[in-house]
């Protein structure tokens, strides 16, 4: 039996074309997952693993979509292998089940292993390089020291409730308490 496995990193992009191509490659039965290639606990994944036999072959449209990890690719391959089921991957035409499938498969892993390393490398660079410019990265901070001040200020008057002067200033109750552990205990520091 042909299964085949179609995967997204993210819910913004589509399976439409590796269902097509899965679907015209003769797959009986697919099995469609939303999570990062980086992750090995993959629920769709591990439904494919279970149901697979042996005689049966896994199909995907590309090696990246069954994981981006070398490692991974490969400990799964030989697992397939083990139990007798074949890997095809459609846009490399490699097919395990041919000795020269499985040396094209491991070349194949290896270049995507290497495709991203360079990407986190790129990556890291970039986000030193703009540390250097006195860019700091990531989410700001809701809780700026006004607003800290602020809250502080609105608990030690005793008129409002930790919830209401969350919503004064902005924020979430539990950023606030996050911020000021114990609310008004915090308030007369």
């Amino acid at each position: 039996m042909l299964l085949g496995y179609a995967r997204v990193s993210t819910d913004q992009q589509t399976h439409a074309l590796q269902l097509d191509a899965l679907r015209g490659a003769g797959c009986e039965r697919v099995f469609i997952e939303t999570a990062s290639g980086t992750r090995t606990d993959r629920a769709e994944l591990a439904k494919l693993l279970e149901i697979a036999r042996e005689g049966d072959t896994v199909v995907v449209w590309r090696l990246d979509r069954l994981g981006r990890s070398l490692r991974h690719l490969i400990d799964l391959a030989e697992d397939f292998q083990r139990h007798g089921i074949a890997l095809r991957s459609l846009t490399e035409a490699i097919d395990t089940s041919t000795s020269s499938g499985r040396f094209m498969f491991s070349i194949l892993g290896a270049l995507g292993q290497m495709e991203r390393e360079i990407i986190v490398e790129r990556t890291r660079a970039g986000l030193a390089a703009a540390a250097l410019r006195g860019r700091k990265g990531g989410r700001p901070l809701s809780m700026t020291e006004d607003k800290v001040r602020a809250a502080k200020a609105m608990l030690a008057s005793g008129t409002m409730s930790s919830g209401e002067v969350a919503r004064q200033i902005g924020v979430s109750a539990s950023t606030l308490y996050r911020h000021l552990p114990g609310s008004r205990a915090a308030a007369a520091f």
